[in-house]
């Protein structure tokens, strides 16, 4: 017998998802709905007869006029009987804060003919608050069961599982609806009868409002709503319901709100005036953001170091374990680099989401939102946008998966697209090494030129993250509407228990999700700079030891040495010299081109293909590597890493797209290969351009 599927809804803010998490504790997981990129949680909810039920978290929504892909699925869910996913149960969780803001939605979902059971949050909130809802007689105007609840303590959670079982075994109620059609509405549902007939009139109404959209319909039926549909002004319709409703249930929500004599504007309002201050309010965020950023650059170092630690043993204890050859070259550096290269990862993974999680629960992430979000839209951003765009400094990875908070799928997209540009920690190695080489270490009235370089690519990338959400804003079309609606929640404590789900969820997303992609690419890069022909391999090494022995190095320089030479008749090395002319321009030969491409994997391998090309063990130090191929020239004699090509390396690190991580990140965040690529063949185009107009210039 399958079990019965119960659904939860409400308005963001609510504490919809702190209520999911109690109810279901650690037996959730995440998929996405069908044919959509939106997440949902399912999880299992065991009820006090020991039943077992699925429970169901929609996304957050206002009404059933949605202005976002979130909202959009929760109208789908209730107007479509085609896939047997219609929710015939429904746990409504609203705020009792803000009872009149949640009951909108509420009626929309009782009038399709869907089982409720209303849980009232926050009843410790409230009673501080001096607030008290007086149950019958909401109970009497709702006729549903009433439950007080409070997700965060676990009050009254008991008594909504014993709720949700007497429903489920209940004989269902009949319902008279609270919206009352118009005349002319009720002529035109009746004329869809015949083409939906197990829809009840205010289902069909919805059909006429949003047909264009919803995704189950043919185009047949979408025809034939048409036609209909030319005959009402849906915009008008979805006024005059939200207003006749409001003129319904508000008199009868006020009368059963109780309020004490000490009931006041509270905490939360003294706080928003200076935190949402014009003035006050941006720098304080700064001040915020700059403390999260640091912790996630400082507090992951730790961690991460260890697992590099970690890894290393393990690929050095592979290598002396079994015996040579491709099998213990696969597992070594394909393999265990490949993982090594996810796992590493997790430590700011987790910090992000951590601290985000933090702010998120005490109620001032909605209030950056807001006080941002004008500025942002200017950008084809939103204010939801900046939190994401400031984490892209210590990696592009965690940043891209916060970007789910952004209800405006545009907005969304946009942000996703250029969040890349911010320079992320990946890019330290290259720059340090690079700065280096090209701007002297001089000091002008106490300021370093050097750390002006630094300052210089930082804000490069940020102007161009922000120019391409410009242009992205007239280029990427939608028919959403950019407005940012949303509910301030009050200020609290955080429940530390969604805060850890919430992170345990988010890095196994991207270890299992984005896992997958980065070990595949990962073996074809090893294989690709380990094999070439196998006589050419030979003869390079031949050749290599009789170099090494004509010179009479020691046994770390010839294993060097023999490793450059196998690289350049490898595979990835022939490749260096099949795309040599066409990195010429910029300044780069056949050997820089091998490191761009293994660089791919992640930016801060450049550093380790540049000391294996130019014969220098791994564990040399960077100022070894430095003044090695700053004096390092061609045939020819001439600087292979002149002022001019050092720069055009610089800005092409700048803007391009050399992190696979990022673009699995992206595959599974949009759903689709083809952002990605876009994204990969725009950023990279743009890379090539700059770099190619830098060293032109300069040299």
């Amino acid at each position: 017998m399958p079990k019965t599927t119960i659904f939860l809804a409400g308005n963001p803010n609510s504490g919809k998802t702190s209520t999911f998490n109690i109810l279901t504790g650690l037996h959730q997981k995440t998929g996405n709905f069908p044919g959509v990129t939106v997440e949902c949680k399912s999880g299992t909810v065991v009820l006090p007869n020991h039943q077992k039920v699925n429970l169901i978290d929609l996304p957050g929504a206002y009404s059933f006029y949605p202005t976002s892909m979130d909202e959009r699925i929760v109208v789908q869910h209730f107007v479509d009987l085609t896939t047997g996913a219609f929710p015939e149960y429904v746990i409504f969780v609203a705020d009792m804060l803000h009872l009149e803001k949640h009951t909108l939605l509420l009626q929309q979902i009782m009038d399709t003919g869907a089982k409720v059971i209303l849980a009232l949050n926050m009843a410790d909130q409230a009673e501080r608050h001096g607030i008290d809802i007086q149950v019958d007689v909401l109970r009497k105007y709702l006729n549903i069961p009433i439950i007080k609840i409070s997700a965060r303590s676990g009050y009254g959670i008991d008594e909504l599982k014993i709720a949700v079982q007497n429903v489920i075994e209940s004989t269902p109620k009949s319902h008279l609806p609270f919206y009352k059609l118009s005349q002319n509405e009720l002529q035109l549902t009746e004329q869809l009868k015949s083409h939906f007939p197990e829809h009840n009139s205010y289902q069909r109404l919805l059909l006429l409002h949003h047909y264009q959209w919803l995704p189950f319909l043919s185009k047949d039926e979408k025809n034939y709503i048409q036609t209909i549909a030319n005959n009402y002004d849906s915009l008008k319709g979805q006024i005059e319901e939200t207003m006749s409703r409001y003129n319904h249930f508000l008199p009868a929500i006020h009368r059963s709100i109780k309020k004490s004599n000490q009931y006041s504007t509270g905490f939360s309002d003294k706080l928003d005036a200076i935190l949402t201050n014009k003035w006050l309010g941006p720098i304080i965020f700064f001040v915020v953001i700059f403390f999260v950023f640091q912790a996630i650059y400082s507090w992951a170092s730790y961690p991460m170091d260890l697992i590099d630690g970690w890894f290393s043993s393990l690929n050095t204890y592979v290598k002396s374990i079994l015996p040579a050859g491709w099998l213990r070259n696969l597992l070594a550096d394909g393999i265990i680099a490949g993982l090594g290269g996810i796992v590493i990862f997790i430590p700011q993974i987790a910090i992000l989401f951590f601290l985000i999680g933090i702010l998120e629960e005490i109620g001032y992430m909605s209030r950056a939102v807001f006080l941002f979000d004008k500025l942002m839209q200017r950008f084809g951003l939103s204010g939801r946008s900046l939190v994401a765009l400031i984490s892209g400094g210590a990696c592009a990875i965690p940043a891209i998966m916060t970007t789910r908070t952004i209800g405006n799928w545009k907005e969304r997209l946009t942000t996703i697209l250029t969040l890349p540009f911010i320079s992320c920690s990946a890019r330290l190695p290259v720059y340090v090494l690079l700065v280096g080489i090209a701007v002297p270490d001089k000091y002008y009235w106490g300021i370093g030129l050097q750390g002006l370089a630094f300052t210089g690519l930082y804000l490069i990338g940020i102007m161009a993250a922000l120019l391409g959400g410009l242009a992205l804003k007239h280029i990427i079309k939608t028919d959403e509407r950019s407005f940012l609606a949303m509910q301030m929640p009050s200020y609290r404590f955080p429940v530390w228990r969604n805060i850890f789900l919430n992170m345990w969820e988010k890095t196994g997303s991207f270890v299992i999700g984005a896992g997958k992609i980065i070990m595949l690419v990962s073996v074809i890069i090893w294989a690709l700079a380990s094999y070439g022909p196998v006589g050419t391999m030979r003869q390079a090494e031949m050749l290599a030891h009789q170099v090494a022995q004509k010179q009479q190095m020691d046994v770390n320089q010839t294993a060097n040495l023999v490793a450059s030479y196998r690289l350049e008749s490898s595979y990835a090395g022939r490749l260096g010299k099949v795309i040599e002319p066409a990195i010429r321009p910029l300044g780069y030969d056949w050997k820089i081109g091998i490191a761009l491409l293994t660089s791919f994997a992640a930016r801060e391998v450049f550093v380790g293909t540049m000391s294996t090309i130019y014969s220098i063990g791994e564990d040399a130090d960077e100022q070894t590597l430095r003044q090695k191929i700053t004096n390092y020239r061609d045939a020819n004699g001439r600087l292979v890493f002149s002022t001019a090509t050092s720069f055009s390396l610089l800005i092409f690190y700048v803007f391009a797209m050399q992190c696979m991580s990022t673009l699995a990140v992206v595959k599974r965040e949009t759903n689709s290969w083809k952002w990605p690529i876009l994204q990969f063949l725009f950023m990279t185009g743009l890379a090539y351009l700059a770099a190619l107009l830098v060293y032109q210039i300069m040299k």
